[in-house]
């Protein structure tokens, strides 16, 4: 029997049930939202939404040209809806400012766990029975994010007329702060350890298997890519080799650039230093292709090691790096137990910490601010003006002598 002519279970059966993806979860019409008690007035709304599922999706769909914004607003306002109709048993449109305030706190302990969090080390398919929406608890920063996004959705579906509303208007405001530090990079030790255990990889003896030594360039350039072009992983996956590009500058000295699509669908130019054409030209030879792209050439970046002219997932990504990660602590722990609490820093490090930590070594080099906010797509660029080619120039100068990758040495 097609399980979507079955009828909908009930808030009582829903709570015995283990969370449901938004596109299996089905409900019944006083937890669609059809009823919600903020809902607005009929006839003032802006959006043809009737129920809760489909004004998520009207909202949703404004983010359609970022993949990265879209799936993580998703994931966010997938666990409160699952949570809202789940564990409180009422639709997400009659949720009040105590309901968020209990699943605030739900966020740092998603209890119970056999029903919200995958099991440890697991990262099953959304079609998978055993797919959760939770990896495990989520830090204090994780959770405010989860809100902020939160209240973006309540503010817009409030201002589109679908609910009376805003629950989340009343919490707490903090006063303006300082932006704090940013504490999620590498030092340069943990670098250090990083490049040597990309280095120490299997696939760079003379031994190695076909397969190894693809592997082990795939993730010497993936972390050059990372940290000389101070790129997103959003950027990495969706930027091809074509994007590498060389013009003369006022000089005739000629310098090569990477064209980027960043937040905002905004277009920057990331220098491509000598070492970064280097690894390029390196990475490129390991896959028996010419030194350099041709211009519009629609390979990706970063080549998968079986189908070459496939880009790599968000998910395959992140995984190539924890294991990069994985073992350059496990090499710090072997130097001994002083090294356990950077070891432990090291081993919970993503894609985004490298872009962190190239912006923190830049600064450490004292490469000019402005050109460590150009770099990384902090405000836009000009390609035709003449006085901004001559600063452009500046910045790859700076960027070139100052921020090095150093492969085979320490810093």
């Amino acid at each position: 029997m097609d399980p979507t002519s079955l009828p909908a279970p009930t808030s009582t059966q829903l709570a015995t049930l283990p969370a449901t993806p938004l596109e299996r979860l089905q409900l019944t019409p006083e937890l669609s939202g059809e009823a919600g008690t903020n809902r607005a007035e009929a006839g003032g709304a802006q959006i043809a939404a009737q129920n809760d599922v489909a004004a998520i999706t009207a909202w949703l769909a404004r983010y359609a040209d970022s993949q990265a914004t879209l799936q993580t607003y998703r994931r966010d306002v997938e666990r409160l809806l699952l949570w809202a109709v789940q564990q409180r048993g009422k639709p997400l449109s009659s949720l009040t400012h105590e309901d968020l305030l209990l699943y605030q706190r739900f966020l740092a302990d998603p209890q119970p766990a056999a029903r919200w969090v995958m099991p440890p080390g697991k990262k099953l398919a959304r079609s998978h029975p055993g797919w959760r929406p939770f990896a495990g608890p989520l830090s204090p920063a994780s959770a405010r994010q989860a809100m902020v996004i939160l209240n973006a959705l309540f503010a817009w579906l409030t201002e589109a007329g679908y609910l009376a509303g805003n629950p989340l208007s009343l919490a707490r405001r903090r006063r303006s702060q300082t932006p704090p530090r940013v504490t999620r990079y590498l030092s340069h030790a943990m670098w250090d350890a990083v490049k040597e255990a990309i280095e120490a990889m299997p696939g760079t003896g003379a031994e190695a298997s076909a397969r190894e030594r693809l592997h082990a360039a795939r993730c010497r350039w993936l972390c050059t890519l990372l940290y000389l072009g101070g790129l997103r992983a959003a950027e990495v996956l969706d930027t091809t080799m074509g994007a590498f590009f060389c013009r003369r500058d006022a000089l005739g000295v000629e310098r090569w650039w990477l064209e980027v699509v960043g937040k905002g669908r905004k277009t920057r130019l990331v220098p491509a230093t000598d070492e970064l054409v280097a690894e390029l030209a390196r990475y490129r030879r390991a896959h028996e292709l010419p030194a350099m792209p041709q211009f519009g050439e629609e390979r990706p970046l970063v080549l998968p090691v079986i189908g070459r002219d496939k880009a790599l997932s968000r998910g395959a990504l992140h995984l190539i790096l924890k294991e990069v990660f994985a073992m350059a602590a496990e090499r710090m722990r072997a130097r001994g137990p002083q090294w356990e609490a950077q070891a432990a820093v090291l081993a919970s490090a993503s894609a985004h910490w490298l872009r962190h930590t190239a912006g923190s070594h830049m600064t450490d080099q004292q490469v000019d601010l402005r050109f460590v906010r150009d770099n990384f797509g902090h405000a836009s660029i000009a390609t035709t003006s003449a006085y901004l080619h001559s600063e452009d120039d500046a910045r790859h100068a700076a960027t070139q002598e100052r921020h090095q990758i150093g492969w085979g040495r320490k810093a």
